[in-house]
């Protein structure tokens, strides 16, 4: 299937490694203009695009930024409309995932969570959607939330949890208030994937992961990454507010 991504341009956060590494290869492999944003992956994101641009035949930008911080994202916008003119898609993947239970956390822990996870995904649709009206144009941004926003996490991650509970609810919110601006504001959700991020925790306890996904089976990242390429592309123009489950079958709503 032909999504018609091809010259589009896409911000992917977080997207040098994981789920966002995978998105954003995907998302090159059918022609968008890709902006791999890090925080602490340079090489990797500089290798990404550097392969992309050789496998794929496209652009490939990687830009720095911390996205809790709305001055790095300004920053990535501006660079991207620097070397692309434009942006279509922004596909808000970045986020952080420490492990402490409630008792046990810092409200430093709690805050920097939540600044990243809830406030980062605010701070970059914000300005995305002021680039899109500034433009006249419509567009489409993804935010990565996960099967924890519904379940809750029994794991020591009620702050990611929380987190991303929100993250559904801002969503809607949003994708409500930007629909008569040809704007469509999705969420997926993920279940467990393969990724560094969570390699310690699968190292520990991956049967007992196993046993809540009734495919039962770990994710591919490219898995999750398809779904985005789905909603980002003009085939899901009629879709807006909704959280698509990539989870194996851990939610079934």
């Amino acid at each position: 299937m032909d999504f018609n991504l091809t010259g589009k341009v896409a911000i992917v956060t977080g997207g040098a490694s994981g789920i966002g590494a995978a998105i954003s290869e995907t998302l090159a492999a059918e022609g968008a203009y890709v902006v791999v944003n890090y925080r602490g992956r340079e090489k990797q994101a500089i290798d990404l695009c550097n392969r992309f641009a050789d496998q794929y035949h496209t652009k490939a930008l990687p830009v720095y930024g911390d996205i809790s911080k709305a001055v790095d994202i300004e920053n990535i916008i501006s660079e991207t409309i620097k070397a692309f003119g434009k942006i279509d898609i922004l596909v808000n993947n970045a986020g952080v995932w420490p492990t402490s239970f409630v008792l046990d956390m810092s409200d430093e822990e709690w805050e920097s969570t939540v600044k990243t996870n809830l406030t980062g995904t605010f701070l970059f649709c914000k300005r995305f959607i002021h680039h899109l009206v500034d433009r006249h144009s419509g567009g489409k941004i993804v935010n990565m939330v996960s099967q924890a926003a519904f379940r809750g996490s029994t794991t020591g991650h009620a702050h990611y949890a929380a987190a991303k509970g929100g993250v559904v609810a801002f969503t809607i919110s949003l994708a409500r208030e930007v629909a008569k601006l040809g704007i469509n504001v999705n969420a997926v959700a993920p279940g467990m994937a393969r990724t560094p991020m969570n390699e310690k925790e699968l190292g520990e306890r991956e049967d007992e992961y196993l046993a809540r996904i009734p495919l039962g089976r770990i994710a591919d990242p490219m898995e999750v990454a398809y779904a985005v390429a789905f909603l980002v592309s003009d085939k899901a123009n009629y879709i807006t507010g909704a959280t698509l489950d990539v989870t194996g079958g851990m939610l079934m709503r």
